[in-house]
């Protein structure tokens, strides 16, 4: 009868045991999504409400300035509209300063590059006397301080003339960040596999050869976010703008007319967030017209084995 019994009792499951696997899964589904909205709620909000600070009106901002949102009644495009506007005209003269800072920034970008590619490939392919030391000498000269050099090129460019000059600031801004992207771009052809360019170099082409048709296409995503890193750079920077051109307001790059704003007690909240989302926009919109070069493993399949 026990025996019976025993049969027609239903077996009781094992209870499953917590492994540290699934622990660890079980948490990174929770906290992986948990910190992609922190950090876009972190980054994303003070820009948002930058936008909307400077849609509104002043005397709404003052009334609710809370508000995270803008009504179509409240939409007032005015504040663009005075920051674009040439200071002859009564406005601020940003459309100038968005000149002036697109041709440094270009100008930087583009002479930093055509001088950085070649001496970072040299540094990764050739080899010479003190090579390594070289490379770690590229990465220490960025190490430096900007305020150290800011006297003497401030004392240079006053004596041979050029302070005030837009080439001044392309020259400061060029010398800074050519080391830091020697380094990097460095870093990024050590990585292109060396039998590639062996074999182009077996079926006759020469060194300039490879480096344009082998080297280049495949470091291109290094080279963009590089050429990316200079331009916010050169766009962002105001220590070296505010010394060599706060003489001449019609060669202000566009971070030291923000800057005259903020220092305004005349220059109403709602001008000051639409000069600083000009300040911001063209950086996120060249970021996402260049993010389809950002990726990785163009390499991958390309050397057979």
């Amino acid at each position: 009868m026990s025996t019976l019994t025993a049969a027609r009792r239903p077996a009781v499951a094992p209870r499953r045991r917590w492994s540290r696997d699934r622990v660890e899964n079980l948490l990174l589904a929770v906290v992986q999504p948990a910190t992609v909205v922190g950090l876009l709620l972190i980054t994303v909000v003070p820009f948002y409400y930058m936008v909307i600070l400077s849609l509104r009106p002043l005397d709404a901002v003052l009334q609710d300035p809370g508000a995270l949102w803008v009504t179509v009644e409240e939409l007032n495009l005015s504040t663009y509209v005075s920051v674009l506007t040439p200071t002859e005209d009564g406005g601020q003269g940003f459309l100038t300063f968005i000149g002036n800072s697109l041709l440094v920034a270009l100008g930087t970008v583009v002479i930093t590059l055509l001088v950085s590619i070649p001496g970072a490939y040299a540094v990764s392919r050739l080899r010479f006397f003190g090579q390594r030391q070289v490379s770690a000498l590229f990465l220490g000269v960025y190490f430096f301080p900007t305020i150290l050099l800011a006297i003497p090129l401030f004392v240079f460019f006053t004596r041979v003339g050029l302070r005030g000059e837009l080439f001044a600031l392309l020259f400061v801004y060029v010398a800074q960040v050519v080391p830091v992207s020697i380094y990097l771009l460095r870093n990024y052809f050590d990585t292109i596999p060396a039998s590639l360019e062996e074999a182009a170099a077996i079926d006759g082409a020469n060194r300039v050869q490879v480096l344009w048709r082998i080297s280049l296409p495949l470091a291109m995503p290094s080279i963009v976010s590089n050429g990316l890193f200079i331009f916010m750079i050169a766009w962002n920077e105001f220590l070296f703008a505010l010394l060599f051109l706060v003489e001449r307001r019609e060669n202000w790059t566009v971070s030291l007319g923000l800057s005259q704003l903020a220092g305004s007690i005349e220059i109403p909240t709602t001008v000051l967030m639409a000069g600083s989302v000009i300040l911001t926009v063209p950086v996120i919109a060249i970021f996402f017209a260049g993010s389809r070069l950002l990726t990785g493993g163009l390499t991958a399949g390309a050397e057979k084995g």
